[in-house]
């Protein structure tokens, strides 16, 4: 036998060896991981992981051991069980009636108790435009539609036009009729880009922001911002197709339904208001706040108002003012402008612009100081820099403070530094987590399990129609796993983390989305029929130790949209309380694997 047939059968047969070897080892894993589970994000407590599987792709954990071997490619009788749809349990029987009154289509429980407002010994600094939640709860009712309500329109169609009878406020209309706001027109508004402050439209003015101080770069260094005062959030609007989250914020006042034009629009945006009480976001959040003509006395109260900007507004991060004080001198404008320079030098904020566009509308452009030595440096501790003890602490019907809020730092000592540029700060380790041993394993581990339960499971298997949603919010966002698993689709999430629940916010704002403090045995500040989705994970355990689930039902109800859904990963057992309670409100329910209900709300409303 010559060498190279030699060479060449030897050759052969270490290749079919090798075939063999790969081939039984490939039939070995697969029987070996039939059967496996993936555990569940961080923020679930062992008790809840006791009757849930978690693998994404829907297996069950849950065969009987004594089953016969099931043939390669097929699946045993209980997990075909857990595979189709869950029976569901019956309706509780609630006799539901309608809002009425001031509890009408608007109704917003913590911020309509008129009953609390009238017994206010003040109405100086907008307490009557905070929440007073109704203790105890109020007589359940449902909000009623308004007549001829319609489905909303899709995104971004929504941006600049919605139904003129799902928002019927037309005060707007003629009240900035000269400010090119919003327009009626036919069955619709039409909200053509104007602003009290951006005469050439919203987008020269922003354009014209980041040309008078290039740092500014939109979409880049610029990631999440809060516009105070936001009208009908046309600013906001705009700057996300700069893939800039802007967090649009207004009180329930005189200018008739703002923020429900804004969120019926597909824009973020909350009911907020500062007033007496800091806002319900962390310290340090914000890459940039925008004001323009926002009605805000930032010099009140010994200057309490633009302390609390300077809390939650990022070390080097801008505060973009623009208002008549800036740019006119009469007797009212030129007082106030010196008292915000008396202000702002006292903190310690740099003026980087002030200037004047073509339309002759003036801005001031502040930045916050990046390091502590300026503070060191006053010729007066006024105001004082805050306690260390009170860094960090939740902000949940905390008073304003009149000190100003120390810089974060890390575990080295050194302030803590902005975070990378978008898109990349959405993936990295967020600047402010935790120095404890394990997080960043946990961290991307958790991050790993979200993307794996949104692609294979949420998008794919589940019944919701993805292309009607626009507004979505988790219900507990955890580190914002959830949002972030969906940034690539045409949604925008709103991160709730409950007061009760480990402080994540910082995260999820470090990572450039957006969020609020909030505590589900009260109502949320946003006006009914505002959300397409709401998300939760192993949220109600813990929750009906506080409080009855009918109210946060009801709660949920008057949150979401006609069409819209309640997704809702869980155990068992709260899945079914949870069931009963929906299905006595008319909503259709479908139970997958035993551990995701998708509930799904229709036009129902109880008659008087």
């Amino acid at each position: 036998m010559s060498l190279a047939r030699l060479m060449k059968e030897r050759t052969f047969g270490l290749a079919l060896f090798l075939f063999l070897f790969v081939f039984l080892v490939s039939i070995t894993f697969f029987f070996l991981s039939s059967g496996k589970t993936v555990d569940l994000p961080y923020y679930f407590s062992l008790s809840d992981r006791s009757d849930v599987s978690a693998d994404p792709g829907g297996g069950s954990t849950d065969a009987d051991a004594n089953d016969a071997p099931v043939p390669p490619g097929k699946d045993s009788p209980a997990l075909k069980a857990r595979k189709s749809n869950f029976p569901t349990p019956p309706a509780l029987d609630i006799a539901w009636r309608p809002c009425e009154g001031v509890m009408a289509v608007d109704f917003i429980p913590c911020l309509d108790n008129t009953e609390a407002i009238k017994q206010l010994q003040s109405r100086r600094h907008m307490e009557h435009r905070e929440r007073h939640c109704p203790k105890p709860a109020p007589l359940r009712c449902l909000v009623p539609l308004p007549n001829g309500y319609k489905r909303p329109l899709p995104w971004p169609k929504s941006r600049d036009m919605i139904w003129y009878d799902n928002v019927p406020h037309p005060k707007l209309v003629e009240y900035k009729k000269e400010q090119n706001w919003v327009r009626k027109e036919g069955d619709h508004f039409v909200f053509p880009g104007g602003g009290t402050q951006f005469k050439d439209g919203v987008s020269n003015y922003a354009s014209f922001i980041q040309k008078t101080v290039p740092i500014i770069h939109w979409g880049r260094q610029i990631r999440v911002a809060l516009d105070v005062g936001c009208g009908v959030a046309s600013f906001g609007g705009y700057l996300l197709d700069k893939q800039v989250l802007t967090m649009s914020m207004a009180p329930k006042d005189e200018h008739e339904a703002q923020i429900q034009f804004a969120l019926e629009r597909g824009i973020p945006a909350i009911l907020s208001v500062i007033g007496t009480q800091q806002l319900v976001f962390p310290d340090n959040a914000f890459d940039l706040i925008h004001c323009a003509r926002c009605r805000v006395h930032w010099d009140a109260d010994g200057g309490k108002p633009l302390l609390e900007l300077n809390r939650v507004l990022r070390p080097g991060g801008f505060f973009v003012w623009s208002a008549t004080p800036v740019y006119r001198d009469n007797q009212r404008d030129t007082k106030v402008w010196k008292a915000m320079v008396a202000l702002t030098e006292s903190m310690c904020w740099k003026v980087v612009a002030k200037t004047m566009d073509s339309t002759g509308i003036g801005m001031v452009i502040y930045q916050k100081p990046e390091n502590p030595s300026c503070y060191e440096k006053r010729p007066q501790n006024n105001p004082p820099l805050c306690d260390q003890s009170d860094q960090h602490s939740v902000s949940w019907y905390t008073p304003l403070r009149s000190c100003i809020s120390r810089l974060p730092l890390d575990k080295d000592g050194k302030v803590i530094k902005w975070p990378v540029t978008w898109p990349y700060r959405l993936s990295r380790l967020p600047v402010s987590m935790p120095s404890e041993l394990g997080v960043v394993e946990q961290y991307n581990a958790d991050n790993r399990r979200w993307t794996a339960l949104v692609s294979d499971t949420y998008l794919m298997k589940l019944n919701i129609s993805w292309p009607s949603v626009r507004n979505i919010m988790d219900m507990n966002a955890g580190y914002g796993g959830f949002a972030a698993a969906l940034i690539d689709l045409p949604y925008w999430v709103m991160n709730v983390v409950p007061v009760h629940e480990e402080d994540t916010l910082n995260i999820i704002y470090d990572r450039g989305l957006i969020g609020v403090y909030h505590d589900w045995c009260e109502s949320f500040n946003t006006y009914p029929r505002t959300y397409d989705l709401l998300h939760s994970s192993f949220l109600f355990k813990r929750l009906s130790e506080r409080c009855d689930l009918i109210d946060v039902g009801v709660e949920i109800d008057r949150i979401v949209r006609p069409g819209g859904y309640l997704l809702v990963f869980d155990t068992i057992e709260m899945i079914n309380k949870l069931t009963a309670i929906l299905k006595s409100l008319h909503w259709s329910v479908k139970i997958h694997q035993a551990q995701y209900l998708v509930a799904q709300k229709d036009l129902w409303r109880p008659t008087s």
